[in-house]
């Protein structure tokens, strides 16, 4: 069967011509935009939805040409969440990293809202799909890219994200660091990824002060005062 695809957008400066191209292939798309919050975006998409599973696209994804939206859950996997891998453009990791997911709806719905990381907020069942399917185009601007980088880096050194390994952890956390400066922004990438491992480590177990990188207000003003 084929589940509902919901595209989620906020202010990514490529999300238009994001969407337009997944309505081109796929023209029953949904799309939030703007809904402030991380969480509350993706209760909204589940709140679009008729199917017991549902796709999402995030704003700044280039969806791959071969990629179809036809993978089919069988019943035992319906409560879990399944990420596919995605490109970072900037420095050529490929991983869960903005990938597109797959979610069961009424636990979205239903989601704890004070986790820092969405995805595992959602079910403690998670199923990673090797597939790449999309490039997680990030890389528009200072600002997004810097957020971008800083926001994954913050969740990978403070280790909030449920069953991730230790030393593939460190070798993402490396590259973050690391590779891109050559890349449009990439010098943006780099310094976000290194604030963002410090913020983490600094704030390991800290949930009030992890919670604060999905609020996109206090994330430019941190942006703007480094």
């Amino acid at each position: 069967m084929m589940y509902d695809i919901v595209f989620i957008s906020y202010q990514e400066p490529n999300a238009e011509e994001n969407y337009k191209n997944l309505l081109n292939n796929f023209p029953m798309t949904k799309r939030v935009h703007g809904v402030k919050g991380i969480h509350q975006a993706h209760i909204a998409a589940a709140q679009k939805c008729l199917t017991k599973m549902f796709w999402v696209v995030d704003g700044d994804a280039k969806v791959l040409e071969d990629f179809n939206f036809d993978y089919n859950v069988s019943n035992q996997y319906l409560e879990h969440v399944h990420v596919w891998r995605s490109l970072n453009p900037v420095n050529g990791l490929v991983y869960g990293y903005g990938g597109i997911k797959l979610l069961p709806r009424k636990l979205t719905l239903n989601m704890d809202v004070s986790k820092p990381d969405m995805t595992t907020s959602i079910s403690r069942h998670f199923v990673p799909v090797s597939q790449v399917s999309n490039i997680t185009v990030f890389n528009t601007d200072p600002f997004n890219t810097w957020k971008s980088a800083f926001r994954e880096c913050v969740k990978l050194s403070s280790k909030v994200i449920d069953r991730q390994k230790s030393n593939e952890t460190e070798e993402r956390l490396n590259v973050w660091r690391s590779v891109g400066s050559d890349k449009p922004y990439g010098e943006y990438a780099i310094r976000g990824a290194h604030e963002g491992t410090n913020y983490g480590t600094e704030n390991k177990g800290n949930v009030d002060a992890l919670k604060k990188i999905n609020d996109f207000i206090w994330l430019k003003e941190k942006f703007d005062g480094n």
